[in-house]
């Protein structure tokens, strides 16, 4: 199924920015959905999705309370050493995977971290052509291939970590699956930023990456949230391999949106940073965000988002053939959609109130959020310290994955943004770029696709 998007010009209302988007072409993903088979049909579908839905809500409204109290205390915390030595328990990983966000100290020295900053720094200096916004004082920067960032992605201690996280999935059955490695990560090539104190980011709201209508119009990343869709949402899965690996997150042209499989998002801080200092924060409780977001396309509040009642399911009315879609939003004169959830949409996830900042972390530390995580950025930075990260997440080596490798080699080659990244208007000019020689030794060779698994 696709869209034709030019039937909506710009600056047509269903282009704008906004609580809900609709779609002619909705209504016919959400009544696909619905009269699925592997879902029983449409009157099965309706009677599970209105008992989970009843299920869901009543859950958040628990454990929204739990958040909201305990605020940056409830976001996991571990220690790179504890990684390596494998002594986390169970609970400690269990909490981990339901929570889909992690801080994980001490992964890469202070003074390495630092040195990497000083040196982006330098390298920005060198090329003043570099693209950037703010455009009167750029802070986030379209760069790929410097030689801090070559290195920081092919570091051990950085392979090891996002080793260890793509290990928290699984595939459901004992059959091994071809092409599929998850003890081979990958370089995903991204970009960095360094905030300085003041300005107003608002670009960057409460959202998903890694797919958004694609969630339930494609076969295989529909697949990933099936429980949910049957009723028995207790038993989704988040860390299920299979549909993962071919499931597409990139149906429709988005600008910047990932086409490979990141089992999660991730950063490396360069500087100290945290709560105030225009960090990430997230909805920490990736079971019941999936849930609660994967089944609110199907069901109409009768009742105001800020009012009591909208924890009755009975103030809920099924809806499975209009073509109203919460929390996605057409990208006006760019093509596809996003999926942004809002306290309008989402109600009963008190976005407000449960987007958690990151705690304080230090140069050298890690913060890793899985691919389902709802996260944003802080609008202001009110410190007094530059806050400065690199974008590294975890890949794990699958057919898709590595074929996407190949096509990253030659723009790293060529010193150009990665196939994922728009074209950028400088690049082969760049002095300073890193090169083969910077990704250290063989892991670093196989993660960038210059050598075999």
């Amino acid at each position: 199924m696709t869209y034709n998007t030019a039937n909506l010009p710009r600056g047509h209302p269903q282009t704008r920015k906004k609580t809900m988007t609709t779609h002619a072409a909705f209504a016919e993903v959400k009544a696909a959905v619905a009269s699925n088979p592997d879902f029983g049909g449409p009157d099965a579908f309706a009677r599970k999705a209105k008992q989970a839905w009843g299920e869901i809500i009543s859950e958040l409204r628990e454990v929204t309370g739990h958040i909201e109290k305990e605020g940056q205390a409830y976001i996991p915390r571990v220690s790179f050493t504890d990684l390596q030595n494998g002594t986390l328990t169970a609970e400690n990983i269990a909490e981990v995977k339901r929570k889909g966000t992690v801080v994980i100290t001490d992964v890469v020295e202070d003074e390495k971290a630092r040195g990497w900053k000083a040196d982006l720094e330098e390298f920005v200096k060198k090329n003043p052509q570099t693209e950037g916004f703010p455009a009167e004082n750029k802070q986030f920067f379209i760069l790929y291939w410097t030689k801090s960032q070559v290195e920081a992605r092919a570091h051990p201690n950085m392979l090891a970590a996002t080793t260890w996280l793509n290990a928290l999935y699984h595939p459901t059955g004992e059959m091994s699956l071809p092409g599929v490695d998850l003890k081979t990560p990958l370089s995903y090539a991204d970009r960095f930023r360094i905030r300085h104190p003041g300005g107003d980011w608002d670009g960057f709201p409460p959202h998903i990456d890694g797919g958004s209508i694609e969630r339930w119009e494609d076969d295989k990343m529909r697949q990933c949230f099936k429980h949910i869709l049957d009723g028995r949402w207790r038993e989704h899965d988040p860390y299920v391999l299979e549909p993962r690996i071919e499931a597409r997150t990139s149906l429709h042209r988005r600008p910047n949106q990932s086409s490979v499989f990141r089992t999660f998002q991730g950063w490396l801080a360069l500087s100290q940073t945290g709560p105030g200092n225009g960090t990430l924060r997230v909805f920490p409780d990736v079971l019941l965000s999936n849930a609660y977001i994967i089944l609110r396309p199907f069901f109409r509040p009768l009742v105001a988002p800020d009012s009591e009642g909208i924890w009755d399911v009975n103030n809920w009315e099924l809806d499975i053939s209009t073509p109203e879609m919460a929390g996605l939003t057409h990208g006006g004169h760019k093509p596809g959609f996003s999926l942004k959830p809002t306290p309008e949409g989402h109600p009963n996830m008190l976005l407000d109130k449960t987007m958690t900042s990151i705690p304080l972390v230090n140069p050298g530390d890690c913060v890793f959020w899985h691919c389902d995580v709802v996260h944003s950025v802080e609008r202001f930075h009110t410190g007094t310290e530059d806050s400065a990260v690199m974008y590294i997440p975890a890949v794990p080596l699958t057919p898709a994955n590595k074929a996407y490798l190949a096509r990253q080699v030659k723009a790293f080659r060529a010193g150009i943004p990665p196939p994922d990244f728009p074209v950028a208007k400088t690049g082969k000019d760049f002095v300073g770029l890193g090169t083969e020689a910077d990704l250290g030794g063989p892991a670093g060779r196989v993660a960038m696709g210059l050598a075999a698994a």
